[in-house]
């Protein structure tokens, strides 16, 4: 078996498959942080097409890690996808590789905290992250966008875990009828020494088979029977459950 570094081909294809999961952990009111390339860049370059999900990616500014672009089509309602989203816990159902996740502190559907954990194969370290979670929508277009970016110093750092101090997500949800058009922007730079050739090699499987999951996960029958709640200007303000029986139900989930 050829060497490389002083481990095999094998175990560092496992190890950067795990590390851009990892890339992928990491869950401004009005727009995502400057650090993340526009939706609409030309210099996106199309890597994967898997059914209709396809991602693309893109050379950052100081790092070696590319950023990625991934849309698809879920067969799932939006409703269905933000009662996953808003859920504190989702992130080991359908974030590849997601072994822990919870909110904490103070907070509220428009802006919180969560923490989260990406399990690494040995030797590589565990990596985790604290994100601050920002959602907003608007009733006439339907859409629902989420920004979620590494604040690493709003909890303390575990001695057995490495802490991903630059993580920048965006999510944009558009309402298709049953279905919903999903867009997912992303750029980390883990802390670590592995090279960014062999991550970026990987890092177009990863939102495939989240998104995969995603889908799946969504139509369960746990997070069927919400709706979206919004304010007398049209601006969302809750994920909510409907009571049995009661249209009108605004049992609360933020």
């Amino acid at each position: 078996m050829s060497k490389h570094c002083g481990g095999s081909t094998r175990d560092w294809l496992a190890i950067g498959r795990a590390l851009a999961c990892a890339l992928v952990v990491a869950l401004p009111t009005t727009q995502a942080r400057a650090e993340l390339p526009t939706e609409d860049n030309e210099n996106w370059t199309l890597r994967k097409e898997a059914g209709d999900i396809r991602v693309y990616t893109i050379d950052q500014p100081d790092s070696s890690f590319k950023a990625f672009k991934a849309i698809g089509v879920l067969d799932a309602p939006i409703e269905n996808l933000m009662a996953v989203m808003i859920n504190p816990g989702s992130c080991v159902e359908w974030v590849h590789n997601c072994t822990e996740s919870y909110a904490f502190g103070a907070g509220d559907f428009h802006d919180r905290f969560a923490y989260s954990v990406n399990d690494m194969p040995w030797p590589v370290t565990d990596r985790d992250y604290v994100l601050r979670i920002q959602t907003r929508g608007n009733k006439a277009s339907g859409e629902v966008i989420m920004d979620l970016n590494a604040m690493p110093d709003q909890r303390a750092e575990s001695a057995s875990r490495v802490r991903v101090d630059r993580s920048d997500t965006f999510y944009r949800f558009t309402p298709q009828g049953e279905q919903t058009r999903m867009v997912w922007v992303q750029h980390t730079d883990p802390n670590g020494a592995l090279p960014g050739w062999l991550v970026n090699s990987l890092l177009v499987d990863i939102p495939v088979r989240s998104m995969e999951a995603l889908e799946r996960v969504a139509n369960l029958e746990k997070y069927r029977g919400f709706r979206l709640e919004f304010d007398d200007s049209g601006a969302l303000i809750g994920v909510v459950r409907n009571a049995p029986g009661r249209d009108d139900a605004t049992e609360n989930t933020r």
